[in-house]
């Protein structure tokens, strides 16, 4: 007969450990699991997915119902242990199980800690921890609009993402000087947290909470200094402790966690421990990663295979937080004796740590580019000594080239190496999926074996094993949908609404049988622009698709105002509009009026219940400053007053923003006209850009003055001012047409490729055609301000009493001047 084996916990490192096992000796043991949740085991670090609306419940899921049968698993959920009898080794629940084993394995993870506050027992103060969690706060965005995340850690971070998303103001109160403190250093924690505010996140620092404030249900917080935040829905993502309650009441020795040796044995004969709940040479973990290498330790103990037991883990954490990319590993901490290497690029935002001592790599933080976070976690576990020659790390051998590839990397990682942190995969097991069950794509080794299933940042290190196996030629291309939603690409997609006649966002996810039928923030305004484009007459917008900033037309800031960037034609401006904007920003308080880079005047601090009355007194158009669409046209005074100046640069520019205003794109589109080829506009790194020479213009393509800074291709040369509209026209056109959403030209040109473009635009008949689908566009566009000014539907939702939307300023694309 099968031994009897009974695990408490059915979460990620228990499940793992069991994975583990039944590929070692699938037939020693007869497996029960028992789950205090009512569900199956799913990915804990994918429930921020989930709040933010990117991911289902059944997305995040590991391991479904089937699983468990399949592998004639015995799966008790919504079952809460209260006894293990370690002496007649039975275990029993709340609900009246009593299951004898033979091995038993506490799974039981950790619990979330609760500041013990006045008042931390009023409805709406919550943990975030698990899916009960998740729905409550999905419930509470339905009707509150204040949230307040104590808590500036990983977990705290992603928890004020997922409520930004759901429609609620969120301020994160943090202790500490710096956000993540255990994962970041303090440059890496301010390069993150002007990111989040970007985003729309307040944070409070240095922070000490006092009580909780309300009767029934908070409404608010008070700091030890005596200063108040009001809050309607209080988050505590403070941390976490060790469950060991249980095994302390069997007699099993707990310190900080449960106890446990090399071969993770409790001090209970046939009582193991794995996961949070555990404690190995006085560490207990909180990464997964540490979580998956004992369940590989104690599988081998349990199926019969020698191993020299766990050692412990040198931690990494490679994360993606709210769509910024992190990592670090070892102690990057400048500790006495330690020596280290940065890079810090701000215009890019990437910023490289390597902490050495004694020569060797000990410690790492990666900001913004992590793809090198599998090379130094390598370097710190191999203790390679770089004495002398520490600048290779990062630049190369002579220090001025380029590190080694990922794929050197890959051919000298060990296969016991995890190489998927979300999920516990090592280089192993992707081996084995490509060499042993024929996998030829990313896509089809992360259904085999969920590498790069969750967050993604392996899918690199995934790619590059795949290669270094079975070789360039018999790589399969992996087709990927345009959101987890679906496995239809862009062009599918389009090409159905076009076949299909497809109106509506909902008519497409229902006819392309979408999974997730409600779709999510990535692919539902997607499908509303690519609506749009199609049938311009037809479709009617959405605004229910629409980022936060375009549904409120006005950019939402950390604070919950919005910012208010009227139309001003080409940088120019008449007395007249400037009275009339400085006697609004007295009249409503606005508390920072600004010149932006494009030559135009921001009005920010403008609470949402004012922002029609602002927009009528201004009486301006609105600038588009929040949407995907054109921006500004950004000109110099060309020859009407520069005496290098060579033709009108201030009336092209004026013409080409009023021909083009209102006209929605995948991106934001900036333009400028430079009077002659000093370029005192910066026309060549603009999406288009045209420079005065002598007898005509130049047109310049898929320039970029962001974060990714990329000088402008030379489309064209033309000589009148109606061939630059001619060609703005037909460009801007082809653009909408073929990129993708959510895509800058200066990314769309590179990939389509710029001979491409020329050549779709090289045909008098063809630039007459897309001119003419444009203008059709531009016929139907009308004001969004004067449509809310003229509305009273429309301006209800403008009411003080509806509070301000998500600021998800950070998929709509930052603030554009």
């Amino acid at each position: 007969m099968k031994s009897r084996l009974v695990m408490i916990g059915n979460g990620m490192a228990g499940v793992s450990f069991v994975e583990q096992l039944l590929k070692l000796n699938p037939n020693r043991y007869q497996i029960t699991i028992i789950g205090a949740e009512p569900h199956p085991n799913y990915n804990r670090i994918m429930l921020s997915s989930v709040l933010a609306g990117d991911a289902t419940m059944q997305d995040i899921v590991l391991n479904d119902w089937s699983w468990y049968e399949q592998n004639g698993i015995t799966l008790h959920t919504g079952q809460t242990v209260t006894e293990v009898n370690t002496t007649e080794q039975v275990v029993v629940t709340r609900e009246g199980l009593s299951l004898p084993y033979d091995e038993l394995v506490l799974a039981i993870g950790s619990l979330p800690f609760m500041l013990p506050l006045p008042g931390a027992d009023k409805e709406g103060v919550i943990a975030f921890r698990d899916i009960k969690d998740c729905e409550t706060m999905i419930e509470t965005a339905k009707n509150y609009r204040k949230a307040i995340v104590i808590g500036g850690g990983l977990l705290g971070i992603e928890a004020a993402r997922g409520l930004l998303n759901l429609g609620m103001e969120v301020s994160v109160v943090h202790i500490f000087k710096y956000l993540m403190e255990r994962q970041l250093d303090d440059t890496a924690s301010r390069l993150l947290q002007e990111e989040l505010e970007r985003q729309g996140m307040k944070f409070l620092l240095e922070q000490q909470s006092d009580s909780i404030l309300g009767e029934d249900r908070v409404k608010g917080l008070r700091f030890k200094d005596g200063t108040e935040e009001e809050a309607d829905l209080i988050v505590m993502a403070v941390g976490i402790r060790p469950n060991v309650q249980l095994a302390k009441d069997a007699g099993i020795e707990v310190n900080r966690g449960i106890v446990v040796n090399d071969y993770m044995q409790t001090s209970i004969p046939n009582v193991y421990s794995v996961g949070e709940c555990a404690e190995h040479r006085g560490m207990v973990y909180g990464l997964v990663a540490p979580l998956y290498e004992q369940g590989a330790i104690l599988a081998k103990k349990l199926a019969g295979v020698d191993s020299e037991g766990y050692q412990g883990s040198v931690l990494s954490t490679k994360l993606k937080v709210s769509g910024v990319n992190v990592f670090s590993a070892g102690d990057f901490a400048d500790a006495p004796g330690t020596k280290a290497l940065r890079v810090q690029d701000d215009l890019d935002g990437v910023y490289k740590k390597v902490v050495f001592k004694e020569g060797k790599v000990v410690g790492s933080v990666l900001f913004g580019d992590t793809s090198e976070g599998s090379r130094m976690f390598a370097l710190i576990r191999s203790g390679e000594d770089f004495s002398g020659r520490e600048k290779e790390v990062l630049f190369g051998a002579g220090g001025g080239g380029k590190p080694a590839s990922t794929a050197d990397l890959v051919a000298t990682m060990s296969l016991d190496e995890i190489v998927c942190g979300c999920n516990g995969v090592t280089k192993e097991t992707i081996v084995e999926a490509i060499t042993e069950k024929g996998c030829v794509s990313v896509q089809e080794i992360k259904a085999c074996t969920k590498a790069s299933g969750s967050c993604g940042g392996c899918k690199p290190l995934v790619e590059a094993i795949l290669l270094n196996t079975v070789g360039a030629d018999q790589v399969v291309a992996a087709k990927e949908g345009i959101c987890s939603c679906t496995a239809h690409t862009r062009d599918e997609v389009v090409a159905s609404i076009k076949e299909m006649h497809l109106t509506t966002t909902k008519e497409v996810m229902h006819v392309l049988e979408w999974s997730n039928p409600e779709g999510c923030s990535k692919c539902r305004p997607a499908i509303n622009y690519y609506l749009g484009m199609i049938y311009p007459e037809d479709h009617e917008d959405e605004p229910e698709s629409r980022f936060v900033n375009e549904r409120n037309h006005a950019n939402i800031q950390k604070d919950g105002t919005f910012s208010v960037v009227p139309r001003i034609y080409g940088g120019v401006t008449t007395p007249e509009d400037l009275k009339r904007i400085a006697t609004v920003a007295e009249k409503y308080e606005v508390p920072l009026v600004k010149i932006t880079g494009g030559q135009r005047i921001d009005l920010l601090g403008v609470k949402k219940e004012d922002l029609p009355n602002v927009w009528k007194e201004l009486d301006m158009p609105s600038g588009y400053a929040y949407g995907k669409s054109l921006r500004t046209v950004k000109t110099c005074v060309g020859n009407t007053f520069c005496r290098f100046g060579t033709q009108d640069a201030i009336k092209m520019g004026i013409d080409m923003e009023k021909r083009f205003e209102r006209l929605n794109t995948p991106h934001k589109v900036k333009l400028a006209v430079s009077g002659c080829p000093r370029n005192c506009a910066e026309a060549t790194i603009k999406d288009l850009g045209v420079v005065a020479i002598d007898g005509g213009w130049e047109i310049y393509v898929a320039g970029n003055g962001g974060t990714r800074v990329r000088a402008a291709d030379l489309l064209t040369k033309v000589k009148t001012e109606e061939e630059v509209l001619e060609w703005t026209g037909a460009y801007l056109q082809y653009y909408r047409e073929t990129a993708n959403f959510g895509e800058r030209t200066s990314e769309w040109s590179v990939r389509v490729g710029l001979d491409t473009i020329k050549a779709a635009l090289s045909e008098q008949s063809e630039r007459d055609a897309l001119v003419e689908r444009i203008d059709k566009t531009l016929g139907l566009t009308k004001d969004p301000w004067q449509q809310i000014i003229e509305s009273d539907e429309l301006r209800k939702a403008f009411d003080a009493l509806t509070g301000p939307v998500a600021p998800e300023a950070a998929a709509a694309g930052e603030p554009g001047a």
